[in-house]
């Protein structure tokens, strides 16, 4: 939780609220691919990267 800290006060200390959706993308991407590791959807998932 403090890495979430901080990056929330890294965006508000330098007004860079831009990076907030690429952040959000890459983490709900990243948390796709942990799910569907083991399940039978993987390997159509992977071919989308």
């Amino acid at each position: 939780m403090d890495l979430v800290v901080q990056m929330w006060k890294f965006l508000e200390a330098r007004r860079k609220f831009w990076l907030l959706p690429i952040i959000i993308v890459t983490v709900l991407i990243g948390g796709l691919l942990v799910l569907a590791q083991g399940s039978v959807v993987a390997p159509f998932i992977y071919t989308l990267f």
